[in-house]
């Protein structure tokens, strides 16, 4: 039936047109926050302050539309793999080093990771940021005006050639009589090796009060430029779990080790809870939960925020746009759900489905549409705080938000996918909320 409901769709359209924008290419997936240590010391400390791997880039040249900086790449760099970070962007942009072309990031709103291994050179880089100006984007993000150029936080930092590119973690409840829950973490590995190589991964799950939940290693082999996930299982205490009443983390340390040298380490906190919805009723840990929504900007600082939970409200439903890079951490350690946004609000369109209408139902923007739901999923999976996920704003409703929803519903089967836009149709789950 909804595979029906998106062929009627396409009909509305008549015919169908070209691509109007450029996708993103060469751009690494997207992953919630990874920070790479060199040392279990600094790891443990969690310092984001530049180190032998991290360098932060704080000066940048603004001249027409084009953002250009430099950086010192170590030898220590040599034979592992360099990547560029770049929090956000007023438009969409395209990155080079050294005078040649990296890639390009059709999604400015959400961080993006460009692996410029091939393009940096030991010694004096330059680096420049593009951005695209007009910007093709504009019917999608309905809530921008009179924006001045600038870019978000920026950073190149080194990870080695078998490198854990993202963090997974789901629990289970199991038994409504048992005690404890089940949690399991996975550790993604990707391969930028031309052969088959190895590396251990050691793992360890510490309790809010520093106990041994789990310990251990396990070897992994990829064959070339290959990606698996490792994963662990743990028994946790119900009365652990992550809650808005109860905000607690455990804390997991990784750390790579190749051909018997330690070449990273990892150190993150982690919360562990389940999610599910009944009738449009959620429930966290198996308890239901009434939700008091405040709708906020992404930009929310952390005064506002605690202003907001002393005000009785217990969810923030963000809007359209780029969110401050500490919102999800802030909100996972207070003790606040968030609905997240994706950067989608087509208002500006009408909410005409025909052809020359709304773009959400022309499908030359499918892609744009999909890229922008996923990364933000990706970049926010990991909180506990987030308990749904917003796939757009105002934007009328046609066949690039029924197959963003569907694309969204691949991802995740506990959290809720809405669209409060939606009009009825069947594109957005129940969820009810003061």
């Amino acid at each position: 039936m909804r595979r029906i409901f998106s062929i009627i769709a396409l009909l509305l359209l008549g015919n169908l047109c070209a691509q109007p924008y450029k996708s993103s290419d060469n751009r690494e997936l997207a992953r919630g926050s990874i920070w790479v240590y060199p040392t279990a010391e600094i790891a443990a400390t969690r310092n984001c302050e530049n180190n032998r791997y991290l360098t932060h880039l704080t000066t940048w040249q603004l001249h027409q539309s084009v953002f250009s900086s430099t950086f010192t790449m170590p030898f220590a760099w040599v034979n592992r793999q360099v990547f560029f970070y770049v929090g956000s962007a007023t438009s969409d942009y395209e990155v080079r080093v050294n005078g040649r072309r990296v890639g390009r990031n059709a999604n400015p709103n959400q961080p993006a990771e460009f692996n410029i291994t091939r393009y940096a050179k030991e010694g004096r880089n330059t680096l420049e940021i593009v951005l695209a100006d007009p910007s093709a984007f504009t019917p999608m993000e309905s809530w921008k005006s009179g924006i001045t150029p600038a870019i978000g936080a920026t950073r190149v930092f080194s990870q080695p050639t078998l490198r854990i590119r993202d963090i997974l973690v789901k629990t289970g409840l199991g038994d409504a009589e048992a005690k404890t829950a089940t949690a399991e973490v996975g550790i993604v590995v990707k391969s930028h090796a031309l052969n088959p190589r190895t590396s251990q991964f050691h793992y360890e799950l510490l309790s809010p009060q520093g106990e041994v939940a789990a310990v251990g290693k396990q070897e992994l082999t990829l064959s070339m430029r290959g990606e698996d996930t490792l994963r662990f299982l743990a028994r946790i205490p119900k009365s652990q779990l992550w809650s808005v009443q109860h905000p607690v983390h455990y804390t997991l340390k990784l750390k790579t080790q190749h051909e018997g040298r330690f070449v990273e380490f990892l150190n993150l906190p982690i919360g562990f809870r389940v999610v599910s919805v009944r009738n449009g009723q959620m429930a966290v840990n198996g308890e239901p939960v009434e939700l008091r929504v405040r709708e906020v900007s992404p930009q929310i600082d952390s005064a506002t925020l605690v202003k907001v939970h002393k005000e009785g409200y217990n969810t923030l439903k963000l809007a359209s746009g780029v969110a401050r890079p500490e919102l999800y951490a802030m909100c996972d350690t207070l003790g606040m759900f968030v609905i997240t946004q994706a950067a989608i609000d087509t208002r500006s369109g009408g909410d005409s489905r025909r052809k020359g209408g709304n773009i959400s139902n022309n499908p030359a923007w499918q892609g744009a549409f999909i890229e922008r739901v996923e990364d933000s999923y990706h970049a926010t999976k990991r909180h506990p705080s987030v308990i749904a996920f917003s796939i757009a704003e105002q934007s009328s409703n046609g066949i690039n938000l029924y197959e963003t929803y569907l694309r969204m519903k691949q991802f995740e089967d506990d959290r809720p996918i809405i669209y409060p836009a939606a009009g009825g149709e069947w594109n957005s789950d129940l969820l009810k909320w003061k």
